[in-house]
């Protein structure tokens, strides 16, 4: 059927568009999130909400998470091209993407060229707006926050428009975790520098939920730019307790397969069990059914060396495996099976790139950014869905060690710091006030 030659009667076409995005840290750094909207230039009708609560990290960093998801709610409602004009309380992020300020804070680089990248494709102008115009973003960041203190995800509340697009973007920080190609030790093994961390301290580290303030090197006299009066930070630096009753992740990695013996990259191809990890997969089964183990669920990758190490586990417990997708290794495209030496030599340009830089992603593969995006939204849903159980999780290196160094508020560096043996396991409880706990890591004792 061929187009109508004409919009339909009564239908305005939406041909310039409106982002208002802000983000706010309740300590700077300290829990933080962000909310933008998108809404018709014309009209004011709101087309899309997103929000979210990205854990600890700084008021800078949550005023350009919402910049990138607002952009992106945009390139999804519409597309490339599209006209909008882009509104921001934040006058460092403003007069830093439209080229008036310098980039100065090494934390802010990678946002500042994911949020450059996606505007790129847009026709954007950026305006400055006094906070009191900017209450809708400001709203929806707040709303995500105090939904993250109560260990809940951000819903749109019954004052916003019916019918809104809830685009669920989220990122955070996130790194390579890779034992099976020698990068399981220390930074310097793979030639990685300061640079291979920037922007990851103060991205994504925990939740919570505004005092905000702005990176004070571009205001004279040390005063913090944009800080907001009549706010401040209450925290001590001591925690209150934590509630009794504690939801438990025991995070499995899969047996050993022909990948891991030869330490090669292994992500998105479904490398099978060899007999001796199929051993390993049975010996973890044995354990969980002793004391003091009383699984409640089981979850798994959807990769079968994860799926049949966590299958054999859930006949011998009796219990239903469910599959979330969200806990699937890295893609790693076309170094998929390739040692690290082999990459080196064949990519070495793009492997320098994708050590040093969390949003680049190997040829035909995934960024550690999207990886730690989906494995938080993953650990979200199961916190959600299992509410003081014991739950066992069964998955990859990186993605567990993504969980490990979030719980711990760790830098990312940590991760390079980390060693994960096949069919190991490690436990994290998470407390509905905030608090997670990791009780060990890299256990194998059932398998001695």
């Amino acid at each position: 059927m061929p187009p109508h030659p004409r919009p339909h009667p009564g239908v305005r076409p939406v041909t310039t568009y409106l982002i208002e995005a802000d983000g706010g840290s309740r300590g700077n750094p300290g829990p933080a999130g962000y909310g933008a909207v998108v809404k018709d230039a014309a009209g004011g009708r709101v087309l899309a909400e997103v929000a979210e609560a990205i854990g600890t990290a700084t008021n800078n960093v949550a005023e350009y998470r919402g910049l990138i998801a607002g952009l992106t709610a945009l390139l999804d409602h519409a597309g490339d091209g599209a006209k909008v004009e882009v509104r921001m309380d934040s006058k460092l992020v403003i007069e830093q993407m439209a080229g008036r300020w310098k980039v100065k804070h090494e934390g802010l680089k990678p946002l500042a060229l994911e949020a450059a990248g996606l505007a790129r494709r847009l026709k954007v102008t950026w305006k400055w707006i006094p906070r009191a115009d900017n209450s809708h973003a400001d709203r929806l960041a707040n709303e995500a926050m105090d939904a993250a203190a109560e260990g809940l995800p951000w819903t749109r509340s019954a004052s916003s428009d019916v019918g809104l697009k809830d685009v669920g973007l989220g990122q955070a920080s996130s790194d390579v975790g890779l034992e099976d190609v020698g990068l399981g030790q220390a930074s310097s093994d793979v030639g990685l520098g300061r640079g291979s961390d920037v922007g990851l301290e103060d991205v994504g580290l925990g939740r919570g939920s505004g005092a905000r303030q702005e990176e004070s090197d571009q205001r004279p006299g040390g005063q913090e730019a944009g800080s907001r009066p009549g706010t401040e930070d209450k925290s001590t630096g001591w925690a209150a307790p934590p509630t009794r009753t504690a939801t438990t992740l025991l995070l499995l990695r899969h047996g050993q397969t022909p990948l891991s013996i030869e330490r090669r990259f292994s992500g998105l191809g479904d490398a099978e069990l060899t007999a001796e990890g199929i051993a390993q997969a049975e010996a973890a089964a044995t354990r969980f059914t002793r004391e003091p183990y009383k699984l409640d669920a089981i979850i798994s990758s959807p990769l079968k060396r994860a799926r049949v190490t966590a299958e054999l586990i859930a006949t011998h417990c009796g219990i239903p495996l469910e599959i979330d997708d969200g806990l699937r290794e890295t893609d790693f495209g076309a170094w998929e099976g390739h040692t690290f030496a082999e990459v080196q030599e064949r990519w070495p340009g793009e492997l320098t790139t994708w050590l040093a830089d969390p949003a680049a992603a190997p040829p035909g593969g995934e960024s550690f950014t999207v990886t730690a995006r989906r494995v938080e939204s993953a650990r979200d849903r199961i916190l959600q869905a299992h509410p003081g159980a014991n739950v066992l999780v069964v998955s990859h290196v990186t993605p567990i060690k993504l969980l490990v160094r979030l719980a711990l508020l760790a830098p990312p560096a940590a991760l390079y710091r980390m060693h994960l043996d096949v069919a190991c396991l490690s436990r994290i409880d998470y407390y509905s006030d905030g608090p997670a706990v990791l009780k060990y890591l890299n256990d194998t004792s059932h398998l001695h």
